[in-house]
């Protein structure tokens, strides 16, 4: 089933007005109503970029970061027992001879 752009367009500027007005009224920091209108309003430009995509062959200069916590962080298997990084182990290991430097006189 394709989406009207035209639709799509209209149903994300309602989205967006809707994201504004529940920011503004806010009851505390984690209130519900916000984040539902994130949601409706990430929905809505999802179908509105790929209607834009399907039908006009354009898209939208922007995209959706995914939300995943645990990207940020290191895994446990990756720290040594000093708390550092594999890569950052490597570096260390480097012997000056081996970096193509040339020294600052």
């Amino acid at each position: 089933m394709t989406v009207d752009p035209r639709a799509a367009l209209d149903r994300l500027i309602a989205a967006l007005e809707a994201h504004y007005h529940a920011v503004v009224q806010r009851h505390g920091e984690d209130d519900p109503a916000v984040d539902d209108a994130y949601d409706v309003l990430a929905d809505a430009f999802e179908v509105y970029d790929d209607a834009l995509g399907t039908v006009h062959g354009e898209a939208t200069p922007f995209y959706l970061a995914e939300e995943d916590d645990d990207e940020d962080e290191l895994d446990e298997d990756e720290l040594d027992e000093d708390g550092l990084d594999e890569a950052g182990d490597e570096l260390d290991e480097l012997d000056e001879d081996e970096l193509d430097v040339d020294p600052v006189h």
